[in-house]
């Protein structure tokens, strides 16, 4: 089904709850595993059509935030979604406290139900009135930055259509696009402080009524980190502290050279050429038709994924007035389809969305007809796996974006996935000591996130540019404020997909199959077990990165 014919309806709440008061008590009732299991598949008929329908509220409210009508919806689904938990818990209770237990984990898996059991534990109907603030307050953040009205080259910009500029080939244009940027953020500055100030406390609240001394704790369960903790997320920040950022500091250096500029300030960071930065050649539509190319050669997988999206309208990528920032991949399960969400805005990173974006919607198509939606989906870092390690699997197509560009454009990708690690760690550390002392006040966060530049990027001269010179630059990161303690998946999975990458230098043929086995397992498996499959080591076991960020500096070099 094409995406402008999918019906959207609102959920039906008081029938919804009607459902699952009856599938609760069938559950306690049952006089057999397939009583159980008969009310396990139904109750994947429910969510599934609720998830489907929030999934395409909050879409059409992306793709135009001025739509009054799915500006409500999207407000009504912020409202709704912490009541479908609430609906979902004494379900889910009586499933995961069922004698017929031993039996269903046979059928649909033990991960199951271990991933349900840490559901449970951050959720409680007590907590409702906060999760649905929680759900403003992001909302209103989004809101806040998709608004963003520039006055910058005689026209009035997005966020999005000003990152161009931000690359130009000209030294005073890029200058002007970052002081144009941060004297934006500094002008909502008072309000990204409030925001964020409410969301601390919202959280924090929510943490102490369950039970828990930080939200920190929550966070973990949220995102069902069921092979990995805090203690295990420290070790590899101390590794990425020890391994990548002396690398990186040395790729700073040559990029320095390279470029002409040996007095490198923060608008000179993402200018990697002295003739320009790679750009993909040709229209929108021409890159689009490039990718459909590409993964219609990549493999006989691929190629009926990307008909199935192309055919029905699955991806929106243009850049337009209204559109909130940023980019996504979503799913209807309902409608058995995937979605992916962008802006395009003539960069390197319109190749990224057909290839990172992809590698989410990939394995959510190939994992789609599973029985059970909980075991479609891995963790969010088994997620990004998906994605990053696409992108580099996408090596041998980019010269239908690129053309005689594209030894550039692999040189650049590779070392922005060094440069990436250090930054995505940071973001993460950061968040830890913000819940981890939730009385910080605006301007000791502000302190913080400079302290953390020096130690995770101390090659980084902020000028005086407005915003980033005065420690603000973590605002301008969303999953800060919408997706908490999500930004360490994309470091962990930036590792494994650089082994991929390694791998696929050797034996390309190798490296994909082994991608697919680990595709193909959806989220049967824990993250460490996923690397097992793909005979990866973890990111964090002691050495992983030194040999893998080794092998990518030594590819650089030889390339440079």
């Amino acid at each position: 089904m094409k995406f402008s014919d999918m019906p959207y309806s609102r959920v039906d709440i008081d029938a919804l709850r009607a459902s699952y008061a009856a599938l609760t008590e069938k559950v306690k009732d049952a006089a057999s595993a397939q009583d159980v299991a008969d009310a396990v598949m139904e109750h994947e008929k429910l969510s599934g059509h609720a998830y489907t329908m929030f999934s395409l509220a909050h879409c059409r409210h992306t793709i135009d935030t001025r739509d009054e009508y799915y500006v409500a919806e999207n407000d009504f689904c912020d409202e709704t979604s912490p009541l479908l938990d609430e609906m979902m818990q004494q379900f889910l209770v009586s499933l995961v406290s069922s004698p017929y237990r031993t039996e269903l984990e046979k059928r649909f898996g033990a991960l199951l139900f271990v991933n349900i059991e840490m559901q449970l534990k951050c959720f409680d109907p007590a907590i409702v009135p906060q999760l649905q603030e929680e759900n403003r307050l992001v909302s209103d953040y989004e809101k806040l930055v998709a608004g963003a009205q520039i006055e910058f080259d005689g026209k009035t910009l997005n966020l999005a259509q000003l990152s161009p500029y931000k690359e130009s080939a000209d030294r005073e244009v890029r200058r002007g696009a970052y002081y144009a940027e941060g004297n934006y953020y500094m002008s909502v500055g008072d309000k990204l402080d409030e925001l964020y100030d409410s969301l601390i406390r919202v959280r924090t609240d929510i943490a102490h009524k369950l039970g828990y001394k930080s939200f920190t704790e929550v966070a973990y369960l949220r995102l069902t980190r069921n092979s990995y903790g805090p203690a295990d997320v420290e070790r590899f920040r101390k590794q990425v502290v020890d391994e990548v950022v002396p690398i990186d500091k040395m790729l700073k250096k040559l990029q320095g050279e390279r470029i002409g500029i040996s007095d490198m300030k923060m608008y000179d960071d993402p200018f990697c050429f002295r003739e320009g930065n790679p750009k993909p050649q040709g229209t929108s539509d021409e890159i689009l038709a490039a990718g459909r190319r590409m993964y219609t050669e990549m493999s006989p997988q691929t190629a009926e994924f990307i008909d199935f999206m192309y055919k029905n309208e699955l991806l929106d990528v243009l850049a337009k007035p209204g559109k909130a920032v940023g980019g996504y991949c979503t799913e209807f399960r309902e409608f058995g389809a995937p979605f992916i969400f962008s802006n395009f805005n003539g960069t390197s990173g319109d190749v990224d969305v057909l290839t990172h974006e992809a590698g989410h919607a990939y394995e959510a198509y190939k994992t789609m007809g599973f029985e059970i939606a909980e075991n479609s989906q891995p963790t969010m870092e088994s997620c990004e796996v998906h994605s990053m390690s696409m992108e580099f699997f996408a090596w041998k197509w980019l010269d239908l974006f690129y053309g005689d560009e594209t030894a550039r454009a692999k040189f650049r990708h590779l070392e922005d996935a060094l440069i990436f690690i250090p930054y995505g760690t940071m973001v993460d550390h950061f968040q830890h000591i913000m819940y981890d002392k939730p009385e910080l006040t605006p301007a000791q966060r502000h302190e913080t996130w400079a302290k953390l530049e020096k130690t995770y990027r101390p090659y980084m001269d902020f000028e005086e540019i407005p915003f980033y010179s005065a420690g603000r630059g973590w605002q301008r990161q969303h999953h800060i404020y919408s997706f908490p303690f999500y930004y360490i998946d994309y470091c962990l999975a930036q590792t494994v997909a650089l082994m991929f990458w390694a791998l696929s230098q050797n034996d390309y043929k190798d490296a994909w199959e082994r991608y697919n086995k680990l595709v193909d397992c959806g989220g049967t498996k824990r993250f460490t077990e996923l690397c097992a499959v793909a005979g990866l080591k973890s990111p964090f076991e002691e050495g992983c990165l030194r040999s893998t960020c080794e092998t990518a500096r030594s590819w650089l070099s030889h390339n440079a």
